[in-house]
């Protein structure tokens, strides 16, 4: 071949991989994040908000059912947001326990949650990681008990392959859910507090102690906020700043 041919098959091949990354670019979503929409949260998030692709856990703040419950709810409520924009929602459970109503107030709509049933933690790590590597879901969703740096870190490729946002609900079972080291790139304790009192009769809007023990790129804090609406969204309690003990519930801590 002579030399003219093979610069000239050079340049077109240039040109076709020129032509395959912009194609790549239109695809991606231009949103890195997802932020809450809480002013005081996202300041304090590394990127303004919740990485699209990674992964990220909670846990109750004690092994108490209103706290397991406070951060199941925490975590449809961003599963809802992320549904928002991109439909269907994956949620791997060991034990058929959602209920659906729940869910539904805050944000996440039945209609687009699909429910995979497993037995085991490594069952639900396995099907996460598929639902993750498809990339047409919205979020995928796993409530385990125990998974350590090499589990998480499989779910974080995963998560980065497909564009999807991986949710771990750490159960409690022995000690400390989130004691347990992990690749995720945010990890919560979410406690249920008292509603703000409302000026007449009637029952405030559920109140959550927010914390986030460890995030990749910035400090833990803790928050005081209302719990997800019908919309997912959390919120700033109206009289926090006129009550000492809605104040922020913790000074800014070093991650973990």
């Amino acid at each position: 071949m002579s030399r003219v041919g093979s610069m000239g098959r050079a340049l077109r091949l240039e040109r076709l991989r020129a032509e395959v990354r912009a194609i790549a670019a239109a695809g991606q979503d231009p949103a890195a994040v997802l932020p809450f929409g809480v002013s005081d949260l996202d300041a304090r998030l590394a990127g303004g908000g919740l990485a699209d692709a990674g992964v990220h856990e909670a846990a109750g703040a004690s092994d108490g059912y209103s706290d397991d419950a406070a951060a199941t709810l925490f975590l449809a409520g961003i599963a809802a947001r992320r549904a928002g924009r991109r439909g269907t929602v994956l949620w791997v459970v060991a034990r058929r326990d959602l209920f659906a109503p729940g869910l539904a107030q805050a944000g996440l709509d039945p209609g687009k949650l699909l429910v995979a049933e497993t037995g085991r933690d490594s069952d639900v790590l396995a099907v996460m990681e598929e639902g993750l590597r498809h990339g047409a879901l919205a979020a995928v969703v796993g409530e385990i008990g125990r998974a350590g740096l090499t589990e998480t870190r499989r779910l974080q490729l995963a998560a980065e392959e497909g564009g999807t946002m991986a949710l771990l609900l750490r159960r409690w079972r022995k000690g400390d859910p989130l004691g347990e080291p992990s690749s995720a790139l945010t990890r919560w304790r979410i406690g249920s507090a008292p509603s703000v009192p409302l000026p007449g009769p009637g029952v405030g809007r559920a109140c959550w102690h927010v914390e986030l023990a460890r995030q990749r790129g910035g400090p833990g804090f803790s928050l005081l906020l209302e719990s997800c609406d019908a919309q997912g969204r959390l919120a700033v309690p109206a009289l926090s700043a006129d009550r000492p003990d809605q104040a922020d519930r913790g000074d800014e801590r070093q991650a973990a």
